[in-house]
């Protein structure tokens, strides 16, 4: 049984940083994708970032592009969010989640390409 696991998340400064992790078990295939997206209170959930562990890969929605990076280990299969300069509109919580099917080359943010859901961390950027 596949299983996504996010941590990291907390409360921030607007313009502070916070590093997100995710954690995916319980599949053999090489072939993969871990996205990253967000639920605000009242909003539907946003594709931010996601990487094809497969052939390394990256994509960033512009929202986030020059702010937030992706890193990901295939080893290791753990996935990092950095996420710089946070706007205290993007409190949310942030879910990442697997795709065992992702496109030929890269990846997408649509949340409906994606499997397996890890449950959420909150992110509150305030002062």
């Amino acid at each position: 049984q596949v299983q996504v696991v996010e941590s990291g998340g907390g409360l921030v400064q607007p313009g502070g940083s916070l590093r997100l992790s995710c954690t995916a078990s319980g599949f053999t295939s090489d072939n993969y994708a871990i996205g990253w997206f967000r639920q605000g209170p009242g909003k539907e959930r946003e594709g931010l970032s996601c990487i094809n562990l497969n052939d390394g890969r990256t994509y960033y929605t512009d929202v986030v592009k020059g702010r937030f990076t992706i890193s990901g280990d295939n080893a290791r299969t753990t996935v990092n969010l950095q996420m710089n300069n946070l706007k205290s509109w993007e409190s949310a919580v942030y879910y990442c989640a697997i795709s065992l099917t992702p496109p030929s080359y890269g990846c997408r943010t649509n949340p409906r390409g994606y499997d397996d859901w890890g449950q959420g961390t909150q992110v509150t950027v305030s002062s």
